[in-house]
């Protein structure tokens, strides 16, 4: 039997923090060196992240001349080249209303808060958290806050961790929203019930003619498990949460070790030399 030639992804899809961006916020010259190679190869790069777009300056800065992100897990598709949303996903106002009633019922104490691409809104008990510092956080009142349409709805509480929330958020308002988390201390997060970044992926392999399994995907958090289920190929960082490392294809070094840069280095390793 003649063997299959061994064809590289055609699309990288990868998250963000924790997965290339170590913990204190850096990127290794590793991996950006790995990332700024694909091109090289023709192979198309994503990021898909949970960032909102006021948070991707320094993304753009470690990886210059990468164009497209996916943020706010799936709510947006950023082109980072030109600083501009291409199109966004938001919760409508009924939801928000109704979905925020039925948090504070099943969540004593939480603060809840509505992020856009550039800014957030909030009650007055939301406490804002390291993220947060260097953004405009307007208090509103209730009439006011759930008045406009957002791409995703955020609730912190002073006491419980980020999954026990998710716990108690999903069954309140799955029905409603998409709830998870991403690793943000005490905090979960909602986008509108057909969003992730596996529905945003798909849309954008879609529009370049990219098969699901052409794509390699990299990931490390709950939020990370539709597209690393979607995509032909996942794999997960060793300080992944447990529930990806038990999903993911392949588990590879953690991000501290290069991981990503080290499987990309295996994927191409003629364009690629170590």
């Amino acid at each position: 039997m003649t063997p299959v030639p061994f064809r590289p992804p055609r699309l990288v899809a990868t998250d963000l923090d924790g997965t290339v961006v170590r913990p204190d916020g850096t990127v290794s010259p590793r991996t950006a060196a790995a990332f700024t190679r694909l091109a090289d190869a023709g192979t198309e790069l994503v990021f898909v992240t949970g960032r909102p777009p006021r948070l991707m300056e320094p993304i753009a800065e470690a990886f210059p001349g990468q164009a497209m992100a996916i943020c706010s897990n799936g709510a947006f598709v950023y082109d980072l080249a030109a600083r501009t949303v291409t199109r966004e996903r938001a919760i409508g106002t009924d939801i928000l209303e109704e979905a925020a009633r039925r948090l504070r019922a099943a969540v004593p104490g939480i603060g809840l808060a509505v992020e856009y691409a550039h800014e957030m809104a909030a009650d007055e008990v939301y406490e804002p958290w390291d993220w947060d510092a260097d953004t405009v956080v307007h208090r509103l009142d209730e009439a006011a806050l759930w008045s406009r349409p957002a791409p995703k709805l955020v609730g912190r509480h002073p006491v419980l961790t980020e999954d026990e929330l998710v716990a108690l958020a999903r069954p309140a308002i799955g029905d409603l929203v998409t709830v998870y988390h991403a690793n943000g201390l005490r905090l979960v997060e909602a986008i509108a019930r057909e969003v992730s970044k596996a529905h945003a992926l798909a849309e954008y392999a879609t529009g370049l003619g990219v098969l699901p399994e052409e794509i390699a995907a990299f990931g490390d958090m709950p939020n990370d498990l539709p597209m690393l289920d979607w995509a032909g190929t996942s794999y997960a960082v060793a300080n992944a949460h447990p529930t990806v490392l038990a999903a993911a294809d392949h588990v590879i070094p953690s991000v501290h070790a290069d991981g990503v840069a080290q499987t990309l280095e295996d994927l191409f390793p003629a364009v690629l030399p170590r």
